[in-house]
């Protein structure tokens, strides 16, 4: 029997980055701000799929009042976050029982496929946890830090066939994902893989996708746009 499904989205862009007036999350892209779009990717491959939204707590208000209007019903839970992405999946994880499956997704990942997730999701029947990666195709060098601030490519090679770049969603059994973040914050911990990679758990690599972008710049976006079109 396939286990409930939960997804935890963090959003607490605060759109610096993007010179916006609002945070990232809710700007339109499609007519629709980027945060529904990101979920409702997750409800067209599992209609009963249970979301926890994890907004900055100025947030919370807008974005109820926002599904109000639209009449956007869903099964969902809105978490207010923490100081880091850390703590707020942390918070997150309050709302998911033991026995599911549980999906943390960058809110503003609006074009992950359909797909994508399904393969995910069944994957992470059977594995603890299952990420998506692509391999790098650029050369890769390592940077030394001089003390007047400059950067100097160092010497030492860098196989790229062994270097991955991550993405989200990032899907785990949720009994080993609330393992993992009972250990105390880590400014190591970028993402949740290296949270559960520290923990000792083994993590599983599956194929991810170029379109599945992170919007956090205005080029970003327009790309989006052009990739959503």
């Amino acid at each position: 029997m396939a286990k409930e499904k939960y997804l935890i989205v963090p959003a607490g862009g605060s759109g610096q980055r993007m010179g916006a007036a609002v945070p990232k999350q809710f700007l339109l892209l499609g007519g629709k701000p980027i945060l529904r779009l990101t979920i409702e990717r997750f409800l067209e491959a599992d209609p009963d799929i249970h979301v926890i939204t994890v907004l900055p707590r100025e947030s919370v208000r807008y974005w109820k009042d926002y599904c109000l209007s639209e009449n956007l019903i869903f099964s969902q839970k809105i978490v207010t976050g923490g100081f880091t992405r850390f703590h707020s999946v942390k918070n997150g994880l309050e709302k998911v029982p033991d026995g599911a499956l549980v999906a943390v997704h960058d809110g503003v990942r609006p074009l992950v496929s359909v797909k994508l997730v399904r393969d995910l999701f069944a994957a992470a029947e059977q594995f603890p946890a299952v990420i998506p990666a692509l391999p790098s195709f650029d050369t890769l060098k390592f940077g030394l830090r001089r003390e007047d601030g400059t950067l100097e490519a160092s010497a030492e090679p860098l196989d790229r066939s062994s270097v991955f770049s991550v993405q989200t969603p990032q899907i785990f059994q949720s009994e080993v994902l609330k393992k993992a973040y009972s250990q105390g914050y880590s400014t190591a911990f970028t993402d949740d893989a290296s949270v559960v990679l520290a923990a000792g758990i083994p993590v599983k690599m599956l194929p991810g996708e170029r379109t599945n972008i992170k919007i956090t710049t205005p080029e970003d976006l327009s790309l989006a746009e052009r990739l959503l079109r």
